[in-house]
């Protein structure tokens, strides 16, 4: 029985060394071991390695290998040179200026779109789209070389992204040692062995209508031998599982959603297997292996775009666009639990609208636009600190990672800021690599952080 046991966990310890998927070992945003605290354009990194065309999905690590996907072709309206958004020339208009810095740092200009950041402001890219690339990238993890790249697939979008800060990938890839899965949404599912070699495809069969072309975006997920795929947009929405080894539907559902792009959440509470997804109508629960539903809860607001996060047996789900919503959910509940006991708390203001939050350690972390940071204590929903202003001017939508008691807030200006977890919002570094946007989340492995810019991915050591 304990070889039993012990022949169980090997594939969770190999998964906890490393970081599979875009919210880490755990798909909660948390890192196994410590992280550097402080870096710059000279100090600690270990290599750049520039990265073709445009994505903003975040890099997967595995043992000596570094995965990131990309969409390759003519630039696209709002786009400056290498992946970056321009920025304007000259002053910016009194009404786009940044608050007052508090820390003596200039003020950085706030991305295309105005303060708030491009998803919220301007409009989707006008005319024909370009022929794009598809491609998947694996990297040397110690030196940053290419070691391989495979274009899945070459095809004219159908739809725009956000100009400024969207891309046409923004779906990061997974993989389990064995195997690296690219999701391209529209485009399928393409898997390759560690090598580079095709094992399985799979077209959808869909065109994702996203809500004002905001783009496509939601991140498949990885467990155990199932990948997970969550289509919300405004046609037919869908949950779907597959054999990760053979791209086999296993079982896909209907939902009555509109655009979503959070991705779903696989826990085990009281002995059962579900599936927890959030969106606008509900937040749902599905059976793991039958796709059923197990409860539903509405409530959220719309456009979900922050990952569901779950620790001591309650439910975290967040929206930030409009009519924002951040819900505490017991779990354990049947049916619709829609304004029972079950929920526990919620709050309407200082949400997140992009980025998920994180809980650890009895506490539940909210980044914002503005350089704002909020910690609620997370049993009861009051706050520990509310609306701290971390840095000015900073817009956000890489979700915050957290490592050795640090905070790891990367935002589209320059800048990542390392906060110290706790009861009290002290900022203990902040971090510039110049010219860079920040939009995918960060990795830490090992002690590394792989940190994904405007055209570069970076190691930091």
């Amino acid at each position: 029985m304990g070889r039993i046991l012990l022949l169980a966990a090997l594939p969770l310890l190999a998964a906890a060394a490393n970081w599979p998927q875009w919210r880490g070992p755990s798909n909660d945003g948390m890192a196994v071991g410590d992280a550097p605290l402080k870096w710059s354009d000279t100090e600690h990194v270990k290599w750049r390695a520039e990265i073709p065309g445009r994505g903003h999905s975040s890099p997967v690590v595995w043992g000596n290998r570094v995965f990131v996907t990309t969409a390759i072709g003519a630039p696209t309206m709002g786009q400056g040179p290498g992946g970056r958004p321009p920025r304007p020339d000259g002053p910016p208009p009194d009404g786009d200026r940044p608050p007052p810095p508090r820390d003596g740092r200039p003020p950085r200009r706030p991305p295309p779109g105005g303060p708030r950041g491009g998803l919220r402001g301007g409009g989707p890219p006008d005319g024909p789209q370009s022929e794009q690339q598809w491609a998947l990238l694996c990297l040397d993890r110690a030196t940053g070389k290419v070691i391989w790249q495979r274009t899945a697939v070459k095809a004219v979008p159908h739809q725009g992204h956000r100009p400024g800060d969207g891309s046409f990938a923004n779906e990061s890839p997974v993989t389990d040692g064995k195997h690296v899965i690219a999701y391209f949404g529209s485009r399928g599912i393409y898997c390759y062995d560690m090598d580079g070699n095709p094992v399985w495809k799979k077209e959808l069969g869909v065109k994702f209508d996203i809500f004002h072309q905001y783009g496509e975006g939601t991140s498949p997920v990885l467990d155990g031998e199932r990948l997970l795929i969550k289509g919300d947009h405004e046609g037919e929405s869908f949950l779907m599982v597959l054999n990760k080894s053979t791209g086999e539907q296993i079982w896909r559902v209907k939902r009555e959603e509109r655009t979503s792009h959070s991705v779903p959440l696989v826990i085990t509470f009281e002995g059962r297997k579900q599936i927890i997804t959030t969106a606008t109508n509900r937040i749902r629960s599905y059976d793991y292996q039958t796709g059923a539903v197990i409860w539903e809860c509405g409530g959220l607001g719309m456009n979900a775009i922050p990952a569901p996060v779950v620790a001591n047996g309650i439910l975290y789900a967040m929206t930030g666009y409009q009519e924002p919503k951040l819900l505490a959910i017991r779990l354990g509940g049947k049916g619709d639990i829609t304004g029972s006991e079950r929920v526990l708390w919620s709050v309407t203001r200082d949400n997140s609208y992009v980025p998920s939050p994180l809980v650890h350690d009895g506490r539940l972390y909210v980044v914002r636009d503005g350089g704002f940071l909020t910690a609620y204590d997370a049993a009861s929903g009051k706050p520990v600190y509310q609306s701290v202003r971390v840095l000015a001017g900073h817009t956000f939508k890489a979700s915050p990672v957290g490592a050795n008691g640090k905070l790891y807030l990367a935002s589209e200006q320059d800048d990542v800021i390392v906060v110290k977890m706790g009861d009290k919002p002290e900022v203990l570094a902040v971090n510039t690599l110049k010219d860079q946007v920040f939009v995918a989340s960060p990795a830490i492995v090992d002690g590394e952080i792989f940190l994904r810019g405007a055209g570069a991915l970076f190691c930091i050591r």
